[in-house]
């Protein structure tokens, strides 16, 4: 059985290859070698690079690989790779490795938020002494839209700070509600966390009639993905100061550099670097080689992707 990777460096981080198993190092160049016996593929994390040492291209041309038996991502999100992947195919993400540093940025760019620290940087540059009344979490609520692993972990991260956080996701389960649940809630959260995959159900689901129902002064803050969000709508909420954001995904993305978020008060905006800290290749290929070991045994994967998502 052959395998490919992306990363030189993660052929260290696989532990045990089972015997009858190669791995080879593919970023998106020339083949290591003939790609139709590549039963296990691992393509890049996403189509473009972003992070220094790190390889990006188009996917693969997966018709050059007639034996392809899985598609195994380094990523949580799926919808960049779903149209490329042939029917018979298994897609799987890497669903965890990802969960405490997403959160991480959350929380940072909550605070950064709501404690005016984005006012203070921009004074900073300028050289001003300037006082900004920010608020606080503690006593304040919380809406989580998308109760997966990192939804989770922000919802601990909440609580935590004092946070009453009520979650929602595509199915209801025990503390969880739905997305028809939005309606009622949104006009009492303090902050309004995206967290949902993007599938036909949330694209667009952050629209100007999501918006108005946000108390005056909320916070929207979204790790997902930038389609979720309707971004003129948001601009012209957070240009009227009514509600400000903090953006790690934006529609069209990159942000266009003359674009007026990027100068909006109330607006905290990064490149799309919720889990882009060091470790990176540590974090993500210890769950390939597991996935590689199980389907070299005939064991069922972990993280398959049903239904687009």
């Amino acid at each position: 059985m052959k395998a490919w990777i992306p990363h030189e460096a993660g052929l260290d981080q696989l532990g045990p290859v089972p015997d009858g198993v190669s791995v080879e190092v593919y970023d998106g160049g020339d083949y290591p070698s003939d790609p139709g016996g590549v039963e296990f593929l691992v393509p890049p994390a996403a189509p473009k690079a972003t992070l220094p040492g790190m390889s990006y291209s188009t996917p693969p041309v997966l018709a050059d690989m007639p034996n392809l038996k899985v598609v195994q991502l380094l990523s949580a999100g799926v919808e960049n790779w779903v149209p490329y992947v042939p029917d018979g195919v298994l897609l799987c993400n890497n669903r965890g490795a990802h969960t405490e540093v997403t959160a991480e940025w959350v929380m940072a760019a909550t605070l950064a938020s709501v404690r005016r620290l984005d006012v203070f940087a921009r004074n900073q540059s300028e050289g001003k002494w300037k006082l900004a009344w920010g608020t606080t979490l503690s006593g304040k609520r919380a809406v989580i839209i998308g109760a997966g692993s990192i939804g989770e972990a922000v919802a601990r991260r909440f609580e935590a700070s004092g946070l009453d956080v009520r979650m929602v996701a595509r199915t209801a389960r025990p503390g969880v509600g739905t997305l028809a649940d939005l309606p009622g809630l949104l006009p009492e959260a303090d902050v309004v966390v995206v967290m949902v995959p993007l599938t036909p159900e949330t694209e667009g689901l952050v629209d100007a009639t999501f918006l108005a129902r946000m108390r005056d002064g909320a916070l929207l803050v979204n790790a997902a993905r930038g389609k979720i969000v309707d971004t003129a709508a948001l601009t012209a909420e957070i240009a009227s100061g009514r509600l400000r954001c903090a953006l790690d995904v934006t529609e069209p993305e990159p942000l266009p550099a003359d674009h007026e978020l990027w100068g909006l008060e109330g607006a905290i905006v990064t490149p799309h670097v919720g889990g882009a800290v060091l470790g990176f290749i540590e974090r993500v290929y210890p769950r390939v080689g597991e996935q590689i070991r199980r389907f070299a045994a005939g064991e069922p994967l972990q993280n398959v992707v049903e239904n687009g998502y």
